[in-house]
C-alpha cells in the first residue's frame, strides 16, 4: 500500500486547499474526490451562482440604461446563455484547480474515502487502500429532507437544480431567506420572474445585523420581490404544472401558488459512510467535533469545512484546511475565531459583515458605540449610480475596539476584507478613521463610519 503523510477525503474548497498547503509543507499528500475537484462550491455553488448573478447585474444595468444616457430596449432576457457561461466559468476554474494540484505534487484519487483504520483509508468502490499518517476529512454537507418538503428536482428544487435551470420560471416561491434564498430571489426577479421569498424568522439574512437585514428587505420590496418573514412553510405540494406552498404567517394560514419552488434551508454533514463510528470519532447531529487545530478526538484524524458545522462558508473551510495541515506539520497556527469570519451575500445590494452585530455587542458589553455612514453621501457611489447602502461600525465604547462591521450596498463584499483586518489586528475605530483612503472610492464609506463612532464623519451629518 502507498504511504502518505496526509490523506484528504473530499476535494472542495477546504479539501483541495488543505492538500496544496500540505504539499507546500513537503508532506506527501493524497486527495480523494468522488466527483469533481472543487466540490459543491466550485461546481454547483459559489462559482456558478456568482456567474449568474453577474448576468443579472448586467441585465439590471440594461434596464437602467436611460440613467446613463443610453437607449436600450430589453425585450427578452434569456437565462440559457447565462447558464451556459456559468458552466464554462466552472470548467475553467476546475481545470485551474487540477493544474495546481498536479504542479504541487498532490496525488489525486477518484472515489469515496472510507476509514478502515485510523491510519488506513479505503477508496471505494475499487477497494484500493492508502496508508496515512494523518487524515483530513473534508466531505462537506448535503441538503436535508425536511418534513412537508418533498424535493423532486423539478417542481421543487434545491440550488443545484436551480443552477442548471436554463429557462426563467414565470413564478417561484423560495423557502429560506438566507444567502442562498436572497441570491436566487434577486437572480430570478432580474430575469422577470414573480418571486416570493419566505423566511421563518423575523428578518431576511437572520444572522446579519437587523438594521442591514431591514434595509435589504426594503430594497427587495422596491424590486418587486414579495417578502414573507415570520412565515413557516407547512407543506410544498407539486401539482400539475405548478407548486402549492402552504404557509403559516403570524398565525394565519394561506396558500402560495407558483410554477416552481426552491428550498434553500436544511443541511446535514456528510459524516455517514466514513467509518467514523467504528473508530470512535465524536459527532453531534451529523457534524464532526473538532478542537482549535481542527483535530478530532481520535489522534491523527482531522475534520474541516461544512462537515464540522457552522459557519458553513467556503472561505472558512479553506482557512480550516490550512489550520489543519499546519497543525499536522507542527507549526501551531492560531485558532480560527468563528465570529471573526467574514460573511458575504451577493444579491444586489450586496451584504458583507464581520464580527458581532449591534444586538450581540450590547448583550456582551455594557458600553457600545455605533458609527454609520450612508452610501448616498459617498462620491463614488453617486458617480456609478449606486447610492443605496450603509456601512455600520460597532465598537466597545470603553476601548474603541471594533467589535463588528456591517455593510449593505454595491461592492461591499470586496470592502469587508479591510474590516476583517481591522478586527483581527485589534485596530481601534479612530485608527481606521485616520487611514487615508483613495478618493473617490466606495471604501471611504468605511473610513467615515469609523469616524462617525465619535461624531467625526466629515461627509454626512451624524446619524446616531
Amino acid at each position: 500500500m502507498d504511504r502518505f503523510d496526509v490523506v484528504v477525503i473530499g476535494g472542495g474548497p477546504g479539501g483541495y486547499v488543505a492538500a496544496i498547503r500540505a504539499a507546500q509543507l513537503k508532506l506527501r499528500t493524497a486527495l480523494i474526490e468522488r466527483e469533481t475537484v472543487g466540490g459543491i462550491c466550485l461546481n454547483w455553488g459559489c462559482i456558478p451562482s456568482k456567474s449568474l448573478l453577474r448576468s443579472a447585474e448586467i441585465l439590471d444595468l440594461f434596464h437602467r440604461a436611460g440613467e446613463f444616457g443610453f437607449r436600450v430596449d430589453v425585450q427578452n432576457a434569456d437565462l440559457e446563455p447565462a447558464v451556459i457561461r456559468s458552466r464554462q466559468v466552472v470548467e475553467r476554474t476546475v481545470e485551474g484547480v487540477r493544474f495546481l494540484l498536479r504542479k504541487n505534487g498532490v496525488e489525486v484519487f477518484s472515489g469515496s474515502g472510507f476509514l478502515a483504520a485510523p491510519d488506513e483509508v479505503e477508496i471505494r468502490p475499487d477497494g484500493q487502500r492508502l496508508l496515512a499518517r494523518n487524515v483530513v476529512l473534508a466531505t462537506g454537507c448535503r441538503p436535508r429532507q425536511l418534513p412537508g418538503m418533498s424535493i423532486d428536482g423539478t417542481r421543487v428544487m434545491t440550488s443545484r437544480e436551480a443552477l442548471a435551470l436554463s429557462r426563467t420560471p414565470a413564478s417561484i416561491v423560495i423557502i429560506g431567506g438566507g444567502p442562498v434564498g436572497c441570491e436566487f430571489a434577486y437572480l430570478y426577479r432580474a430575469y422577470g420572474a414573480t418571486v416570493t421569498l419566505v423566511e421563518q424568522l423575523s428578518h431576511l439574512l437572520p444572522s446579519e445585523d437587523e438594521e442591514i437585514s431591514s434595509a435589504l428587505e426594503r430594497s427587495f420590496k422596491k424590486r418587486g420581490i414579495t417578502v414573507a418573514t415570520g412565515a413557516r412553510v407547512i407543506e410544498l405540494m407539486p401539482q400539475d404544472g405548478s407548486v402549492a406552498a402552504y404557509i403559516e404567517e403570524r398565525g394565519e394560514r394561506r396558500t402560495l401558488q407558483a410554477e416552481r419552488a426552491l428550498v434553500g434551508i436544511g443541511v446535514q454533514g456528510n459524516s455517514d459512510d466514513l467509518g467514523l463510528e467504528s473508530l470512535g470519532v465524536r459527532t453531534e447531529q451529523s457534524y464532526v467535533l473538532v478542537d482549535g487545530g481542527m483535530a478530532t478526538n481520535v489522534p491523527s484524524i482531522y475534520a474541516i469545512g461544512d462537515l464540522t458545522g457552522p459557519p458553513m462558508l467556503a472561505h472558512v473551510a479553506s482557512a480550516q484546511g490550512v489550520t489543519a495541515v499546519e497543525t499536522i506539520a507542527g507549526l501551531a497556527p492560531p485558532p480560527l475565531i468563528p465570529e471573526r469570519m467574514p460573511k458575504a451575500t451577493y444579491c444586489q445590494p450586496e451584504v458583507g459583515s464581520v464580527g458581532l452585530t449591534e444586538a450581540e455587542a450590547r448583550q456582551r458589553f455594557t458600553d457600545v458605540s455605533v458609527g454609520r455612514f450612508p452610501f448616498r453621501a459617498n462620491g463614488r457611489a453617486a458617480a456609478i449610480g449606486e447610492p443605496d447602502g450603509l456601512v455600520k461600525v460597532v465598537c466597545d465604547g470603553a476601548t474603541d475596539a471594533i467589535l463588528g462591521v456591517h455593510m449593505i450596498g454595491h461592492g461591499v463584499t470586496e470592502l469587508i476584507a479591510e474590516a476583517s483586518l481591522a478586527i483581527e489586528t485589534g485596530a481601534p475605530s479612530p485608527l481606521l478613521g485616520r487611514m487615508v483612503h483613495a478618493h473617490p472610492t466606495l471604501s471611504e464609506a468605511l473610513k467615515e463610519a469609523a469616524l462617525a463612532v465619535h461624531g467625526g464623519a466629515i461627509n454626512a451629518w451624524q446619524l446616531n
